[in-house]
């Protein structure tokens, strides 16, 4: 049996390949590792609690968690964000399925505009910010049910949220909704974990490259591509948060 040359196939079809293998990779991980993005972000509240506190930092398991997708990261870029994380699944779930509604209705689908998605990006390092803060000073604690990625991960283990968590369900609905709109709202705007991915060094092996020598002039189509929308700067056009396409 011969092994499949992608090259050699035309670039619809080698797409189409591509994106079947990346949702085949992504529907297992959802099934039977969806709990690993609130286990290694676990591990970043504790992390902060226990300095807070003057505490040892123990190796646990959300520890362990945190620094094997962090060290994963650096390593092969962000293949954990565009494959292995559950909440970014959903996302890309949402958006398909909002997409055949839109166009089974002959309605264009709504979306963020640019100039203003360009600055929403900020607002997950404002997140992160704030919750390493309140583990920091030990009150984060009282923040329990507000959280929506620990209501998708009940769910996700089988387990319904009780009232106590009415905040985080009416959050975990709102970014639901804004995935539906926006590809990767999540991963642009609010994830705590993202922001942690984009302030780490990523070897240049994980890095997105393209050849300059045969870009039109403001061709922009890196970026169209992008799920994320990123502007991929600099003459080497590289950019370490790519999520999906690397």
């Amino acid at each position: 049996m011969k092994n499949l040359d992608l090259s050699t196939l035309p670039a619809k079809k080698r797409k189409q390949i591509v994106s079947c293998l990346r949702a085949g990779i992504q529907l297992l991980y959802f099934l039977f590792l969806p709990s690993v993005f609130t286990a290694a972000f676990n591990g970043v509240k504790y992390i902060f609690t226990q300095l807070g506190q003057g505490e040892k930092i123990e190796m646990t398991a959300f520890v362990s968690a945190l620094l094997l997708v962090c060290a994963f990261t650096i390593v092969f870029g962000r293949f954990f964000c565009g494959f292995a994380c559950a909440f970014g699944s959903l996302g890309d779930a949402m958006h398909a399925i909002y997409g055949i509604i839109c166009k089974k209705r002959k309605k264009k689908p709504r979306c963020i505009k640019p100039e203003l998605a360009k600055k929403l990006v900020l607002i997950k390092y404002g997140i992160l910010l704030l919750i390493a803060l309140c583990c920091f000073a030990g009150v984060y604690q009282k923040a329990r049910g507000t959280s929506p990625w620990d209501v998708f991960s009940m769910l996700t283990a089988g387990r319904l949220p009780n009232s106590k968590y009415l905040v985080g369900i009416v959050l975990l609905v709102l970014i639901i909704v804004g995935m539906c709109t926006q590809e990767r709202f999540f991963c642009q705007f609010l994830c705590p974990m993202g922001a942690v991915f984009a302030l780490m060094p990523i070897l240049p092996g994980a890095l997105f490259r393209r050849n300059r020598e045969k870009c039109p002039p403001k061709c922009g189509l890196c970026k169209k591509r992008c799920p994320a929308h990123l502007d991929i700067d600099g003459d080497t056009g590289r950019s370490g948060e790519c999520l999906c396409c690397h």
